[in-house]
């Protein structure tokens, strides 16, 4: 099985680094020509240029500050003024950790927005040129938390529980129209926002950050890590024709972290 997504156009959220950008360039690597979404330009400038050396085709990107919501929206609706895709992959940065009695009703209301308001926001706009098309996917890269809470991520838990049930709903509404709409569950994975996570643990239990990562991975029953390139091969999976009839499903990817069926 030969994934191709030669012809198709992917918008690829938070992809300056980490999942996002694992994501970009295996969509990319399938032949698919992409624009990524974040704050970050040098970062989206020297992973423009590494796509080209990759691909040979030429890529672009969209700068944009994922906590301003109001200038968010302006800047994509004007991108889809000129522009469709085939392929959505919502993402952005995560919030603040924290525990229920930690976080305010301010951080709540921050979070709705950087997480909820801003995926609604694309996939609205995106789904006029899918509809159009006659084909199309959007991807909702959210966590296994929301099916098991993590006691130390009540803000991330609560927001991307209703972002998984919103394109469960869409899903229903997009089917006719050849879109599918599915939800990654995404578990530990060797990024820099797990690194920041968990150094922030060992500074709360005073260990050492190496003793945390052990931690995780003896809670994983493969005993490890996943790796972003292992993301991406799912995510190219969902973007192909392949997964023409998986549409409203949750995808953990986790290494077998939930215990719930």
């Amino acid at each position: 099985m030969k994934i191709n997504l030669s012809n198709k156009k992917a918008l690829v959220g938070g992809s300056s680094k980490g999942l996002g950008y694992a994501v970009a360039k295996q969509l990319a690597s399938c032949g698919a020509i992409v624009t990524m979404v974040s704050r970050n330009e040098s970062l989206l400038k020297k992973n423009i240029i590494e796509l080209k050396k990759l691909t040979g085709n030429d890529h672009n990107y969209i700068l944009v500050d994922y906590n301003n919501t109001k200038k968010y929206k302006e800047i994509i609706d004007d991108f889809f003024k000129t522009n469709s895709v085939d392929i959505l992959i919502n993402n952005t940065q995560g919030p603040p950790a924290g525990d229920v009695l930690s976080v305010s009703e301010l951080d709540y209301e921050n979070t709705f927005n950087l997480l909820f308001q801003n995926t609604i926001c694309t996939s609205m706009a995106a789904l006029k040129g899918m509809k159009k098309n006659g084909w199309g996917r959007i991807i909702n890269m959210t966590s296994v938390s929301v099916k098991e809470p993590l006691s130390y991520l009540a803000l991330s838990n609560t927001i991307r529980s209703a972002v998984t049930s919103w394109g469960k709903t869409l899903s229903i509404e997009s089917g006719k129209h050849n879109i599918t709409v599915n939800n990654i569950l995404t578990g530990f994975f060797n990024t820099e926002r797990l690194k920041e996570l968990n150094s922030e643990k060992a500074k709360k239990f005073n260990i050492e950050i190496d003793e945390v990562f052990q931690k995780m991975s003896e809670m994983v029953p493969m005993k490890r890590i996943g790796e972003p390139e292992e993301f991406g091969y799912l995510v190219a999976f969902l973007s192909s024709e392949y997964a023409n009839y998986i549409n409203g499903v949750n995808i953990p990817i986790d290494g077998g972290l939930l215990k719930s069926m």
